[in-house]
């Protein structure tokens, strides 16, 4: 199991460190500053940066499965790990890694968490809420809360565009203006372009010689097939190779002295479905949760408001019996005090679960009773704390030097 870290040797450091790169001094709420992450990360002075982030792309999986990827195995002697966020999911990490900061200063505690004002389970991801989660309407709303007031940080990216570095994003029309996007990367201009191939155009159109810039591009397909095939598996193998021919294309065709950065948000573990517990199916899992948040590798577990923190250690103490030594289970105040989630600020901490749980091994922990049919069948998961899960990539790399 592998601690979480804010600091200079994880995820919340990458954006910072290419500020620094650039020559812009800035300092997030969490005390990171440019300089210390670019020195940190042995980050070298470039005028203009690349930075790819690919969804799902944890270093050990990328290590194990380096058969597939011959640029970027020729790159893993000089690449760094670094530990990403709990949960180790994609709204918690890429809020962190936009803003420098934490989960507990962001607001964006995961896949699902309750909205403390309307008691709707909200999704970050698709920014969408649904109101009773247990009798759900046809279709979810639209989340009530603008991106900026529940994700209060400035960006990374705002910071640079104030200090006059152009920032463009390259990513899915779908992504232009959703609410994640506005929370997390917000600042710039966004540039549509569906496939991975016109991803790596709009990087290189975006790059002109002759000034500072930063372009961010995003991929998600390693993750999406790990989810459904398992990141073992053929089709796995598969899209990461054509990953790594593109990322070789683009390092080829960005202007000499560009700095090239590859990171991830988090890895994956494939399920047991041995190992598998459904909150709607276990009585003493059940007992007591008025709404169960997060994803099967990372939950929060809200209680009746009028039960109060008897009610929560009820609870943590039901799931301690329960799960044993298969979950690590913590109050949130124990959570909070262990650093899970970072610095937690006050309008954040009635998002964040009364019981947090982090299962161990292949563990998960499903609630049928808010999940589809279909993500209870997904074969990769991601979210606690084990090495697969925690430890991501950092790929520097600078164009036209060996």
């Amino acid at each position: 199991m592998v601690a979480p870290t804010y600091g200079t040797d994880s995820l919340a450091a990458v954006l910072p460190g290419a500020a620094g790169a650039l020559g812009v001094d800035l300092t997030t709420a969490t005390g990171l500053t440019s300089a210390e992450c670019a020195a940190a990360l042995g980050l070298p002075a470039a005028e203009q940066v690349v930075v790819v982030l690919c969804d799902g792309l944890g270093h050990l999986n990328l290590a194990e499965r380096a058969g597939h990827a011959p640029f970027l195995r020729s790159l893993l002697p000089g690449t760094r790990s670094l530990t990403t966020t709990f949960p180790s999911t994609t709204a918690a990490a890429v809020s962190t890694f936009g803003t420098g900061t934490a989960p507990g200063r962001s607001g964006m505690l995961g896949y699902t968490q309750r909205n403390p004002a309307t008691g709707g389970l909200a999704n970050m991801v698709s920014w969408t809420e649904q109101p009773d989660p247990y009798r759900p309407v046809p279709g979810p709303g639209t989340l009530p809360v603008p991106a900026h007031e529940l994700q209060r940080e400035p960006t990374v990216f705002e910071r640079l565009v104030a200090a006059d570095v152009p920032v463009t994003s390259v990513g899915p029309a779908r992504f232009a203006g959703s609410g994640m996007t506005l929370a997390a990367l917000r600042g710039g201009a966004y540039v549509p372009a569906e496939s991975l191939e016109g991803r790596v155009d709009g990087v290189v159109r975006a790059l002109r010689p002759g000034g500072p810039a930063l372009v961010y591009m995003y991929w998600g397909d390693v993750d999406k097939t790990g989810h459904h095939h398992g990141w073992q598996s053929w089709q796995w193998g598969d899209e990461l190779e054509a990953f790594d021919r593109e990322l070789a294309r683009l390092v080829r065709s960005v202007p000499a002295g560009t700095l090239v950065l590859l990171t991830a948000d988090h890895g994956q573990v494939e399920v047991d479905r041995a190992a598998r517990l459904d909150v709607a199916a276990t009585p003493a899992l059940a007992e007591g949760v008025a709404l169960v948040g997060g994803e099967p590798r990372a939950l929060h577990l809200y209680v009746d408001g009028a039960d109060g923190l008897d009610g929560a250690v009820a609870v943590a103490d039901r799931w301690r019996d329960v799960l044993g030594d298969g979950a690590v289970v913590a109050l949130r105040d124990e959570a909070t005090a262990a650093g899970w989630l970072g610095p937690v600020t006050d309008h954040v901490r009635p998002w964040v679960g009364d019981v947090l749980v982090a299962p161990r091994e292949r563990l998960t922990v499903v609630d049928s009773r808010t999940q589809t049919p279909a993500s209870l069948e997904l074969l990769g998961v991601h979210g606690s704390f084990t090495a697969l899960e925690m430890t991501v990539p950092l790929v520097a790399v600078q164009a036209g030097r060996s």
